[in-house]
């Protein structure tokens, strides 16, 4: 399973982006796809996650200002981040977990897309 993220950039704080991350290959059935983001310095933390029933889960730090999203169809998660903050910077990886064509258990990660949101 490959996962190709795009989005990210530098933006003004107030500002919004759009992430977006298509999974490819020997997908089989995701389950969860979701984002993440590291900061300089620090650990790789939770962003937002969705279920292939749309269930999501947001860090507190984000509920109200971003909005995770999917299109099961196409195997694409995408997350709308408005209002940003400075602290919002950080590069953000999507994640998908899910099961392949012979029933295996998959946990795969994208390679990461820049945000920088300057004050």
């Amino acid at each position: 399973v490959q996962l190709q993220a795009s989005g990210g950039g530098l933006m003004q704080a107030g500002g919004s982006l759009r992430l977006s991350c298509a999974a490819s290959g020997s997908i089989g059935s995701i389950n969860v796809m979701g984002w993440y983001r590291q900061a300089p310095g620090n650990e790789r933390e939770l962003v937002a996650t969705i279920t292939n029933g749309h269930s999501t889960n947001y860090a507190d730090s984000v509920k109200g200002r971003f909005t995770i999203s999917r299109d099961n169809a196409k195997n694409i998660v995408y997350l709308q981040m408005n209002t940003l903050k400075p602290e919002d910077t950080g590069v953000y990886y999507c994640n998908a977990e899910g099961w392949s064509m012979n029933g295996s258990r998959y946990n795969y990660w994208g390679q990461g897309t820049q945000v920088t949101v300057s004050s």
